[in-house]
């Protein structure tokens, strides 16, 4: 991390921040979300992620809280997961994330995408200026630019949503070429995007259709003459621990009621979700590992600093 390929029979283990979570029940202050990236680097962790939306599910931005905890932390990869680029202008997301990237010494991944079609997220996008039609091609045009302003040369972009002429940011990521890019995203269109354009892949469905997502981005990688093997497999999983099942899928289901203001029958149709004791969750992950996904994002429902723990022997075991 963050920078390996995904052609490798490691499996790294990284942790969701939860700030959507910290908005809901109240509790705003930052100390509590850094303290938890912090434990997850003492535990052996590789990675913290944060989440983005602006109105839709408000929440922490997630490049300010990745840089304190990157200047707070020295080992631990911190990521997106997932950005919206497109409510960004990317000249200064760009310069944003080049900053970012310099605090962290390389160790930043952009977990990116689309935005999923929904009243809420429309009106998000509305309230940003930015229109929802075409999206995927003003993320693809956005991400263009971005990349291109990494280099760190003075460059001029005529794309299809956004111009510029003869500029330069500063300073240049300490990563070269600007941080890993992982696209987010279950649909065939999506993975293809990813084979053909991105770093990695991180999807948020079960694992019955992961084997055949991940075949479907190796097989645009091929197709476009890039190395498979560089493209990471990743994999977005919710999480509910307790002792007594029941109680787990209690829990994760109030939770993703609340979360997505909808019928959580319906979410955990289209997610990866687990709800249950920490002795099932072994055999549930290695269901995803051996589909071919190499790094594990966990977003934990309930206490998270007990399912930080829980959970670290996965970290030391993979």
């Amino acid at each position: 991390m963050p920078n390996g390929g995904g052609g490798g029979d490691d499996v790294s283990i990284g942790y969701l921040i939860p700030t959507r979570e910290a908005i809901m029940s109240g509790r705003p202050e930052t100390a509590d979300l850094l303290d938890l990236a912090k434990r997850a680097e003492e535990l052996g962790y590789h990675s913290v992620w944060a989440g983005d939306s602006l109105v839709a599910r408000p929440r922490h931005e997630p490049l300010t809280l990745l840089t304190a905890i990157a200047a707070q932390t020295s080992r631990i990869t911190v990521g997106t997961a997932v950005l919206l680029p497109a409510l960004r202008h990317p000249v200064a997301m760009a310069h944003q994330v080049a900053t970012l990237d310099r605090i962290s010494e390389g160790r930043l991944v952009l977990g990116v995408g689309v935005a999923a079609d929904t009243p809420a997220i429309r009106a998000e996008f509305a309230a940003a200026g930015v229109p929802f039609e075409r999206r995927v091609g003003r993320l693809n045009d956005h991400l263009a630019l971005c990349r291109a302003l990494w280099s760190g040369a003075e460059i001029t972009h005529h794309g299809e949503f956004y111009s510029v002429d003869g500029i330069t940011i500063g300073p240049s990521p300490h990563t070269p070429g600007g941080p890993p890019l992982w696209m987010a995203g279950s649909i065939r269109a999506a993975q293809r995007r990813v084979g053909t354009r991105y770093d990695g892949w991180m999807p948020i469905g079960p694992s019955h259709s992961y084997a055949e997502g991940l075949a479907n981005v190796r097989g645009a990688a091929t197709e476009a003459g890039r190395d498979r093997d560089e493209i990471t497999p990743a994999a977005y999983l919710t999480i509910s621990l307790h002792d007594d099942r029941a109680t787990a899928e209690r829990n994760l289901d109030e939770f993703l009621a609340s979360y997505y203001s909808a019928r959580s029958s319906a979410i955990r149709s289209w997610q990866a979700c687990f709800a249950g004791p920490v002795q099932d969750l072994r055999t549930w992950i290695d269901e995803f590992v051996a589909a071919g996904a190499r790094h594990l994002v966990l977003r934990f429902v309930g206490d998270h600093e007990h399912h930080l723990e829980q959970c670290s022997e996965f970290v030391g075991g993979r």
